[in-house]
């Protein structure tokens, strides 16, 4: 059924190239983060290294993760054709704006300029694909496009930037009740 390996194999990659959304589990000690993805935010650059580009929200426990050299899983499942289950263990690296390296990455987007919050590079250490044969078939409408719209307009307004400041930190779940 399941099996490992170290890198990415060819149709792993036009596996992913194809999935429509996708899956960030994190952790670095504190409360595990698992966050659904979606957009064209994904691109393989080699058969161990994936680029992600992190769009605003209402915490960002990935940044913190990364900061704090946390664990992460990427997981990409099949909704239609054959059913398979694809999950990337990796490390990852934050690309900042003060990178050389962050405008070439910005490329690899279609993304329209200003609404891209971090840049990652996940750096796969292993790769293990599984069957999938229970998850369920399930038809793609559409994107949607409200986040998109909230940070265009966020940013046209020169409110992004304050934004994302104020909503670094994830909430301290410790004080929680």
């Amino acid at each position: 059924m399941g099996k490992q390996y170290r890198k990415l194999e060819q149709r792993d990659i036009e596996f992913i190239k194809i999935q429509k959304m996708f899956y960030i589990a994190s952790t670095s000690g504190q409360e595990v983060n698992l966050s659904p993805k979606g957009y064209d935010t994904i691109r393989v650059l080699d058969e161990s290294t994936l680029l992600f580009a992190s769009l605003p929200g209402s915490g960002n426990r990935t940044y913190r993760d990364a900061v704090n050299d946390g664990e992460f899983t990427l997981l990409f499942n099949a909704f239609e054709g054959a059913p398979l289950i694809l999950r990337l263990f990796c490390k990852t690296e934050i690309i900042e704006e003060s990178d050389k390296r962050y405008h070439s990455y910005l490329e690899y987007f279609n993304l329209r300029k200003g609404i891209i919050r971090n840049l990652f590079l996940f750096h796969i250490y292993a790769v293990e694909s599984s069957c999938g044969m229970s998850v369920p078939y399930m038809e793609y409408k559409g994107e949607r496009d409200e986040l998109k719209e909230w940070a265009v307009d966020m940013n046209r307004r020169d409110q992004l930037n304050e934004y994302n400041d104020k909503h670094f930190t994830p909430p301290d779940l410790s004080k929680l009740n």
